[in-house]
């Protein structure tokens, strides 16, 4: 979630014309405290939400919808890798587990 709402941050700020600078003076933070926000290495957005909408003229709730714009087509691609990612590791499981079931089946019917 950091990384979406840096990126957003990002793409408002450049919309703006802003440097970082002058965007961490306006929330009385470093500008390396704006940047780790941007970089999504940082949450502390949160704690200043309602100034960064005021600075973007934004409600709360837009920084926190994130589009594709927002993420140049990244965010939906890398949920589905991500998706994809999921789905792999539960099929690679689902395939060992099968094969533990018929292990074990064997076993069963060979005592029998």
């Amino acid at each position: 979630m950091n990384v979406l709402v840096g990126n957003k941050l990002r793409m408002l700020r450049k919309s703006k014309n802003m440097s970082q600078e002058e965007v961490a003076d306006y929330l009385h933070i470093s500008q390396s405290a704006y940047a780790r926000m941007e970089n999504g290495e940082s949450g502390s957005w949160a704690i200043h939400i309602l100034k960064i909408s005021k600075i973007f003229v934004i409600s709360p709730e837009e920084l926190l919808i994130i589009d594709d714009k927002t993420n140049n087509g990244s965010s939906s691609g890398a949920a589905t890798q991500l998706s994809k990612k999921v789905i792999e590791q539960y099929e690679e499981r689902i395939k060992e587990l099968k094969k533990v079931i018929n292990d074990l089946k064997k076993k069963n019917e060979n005592k029998m």
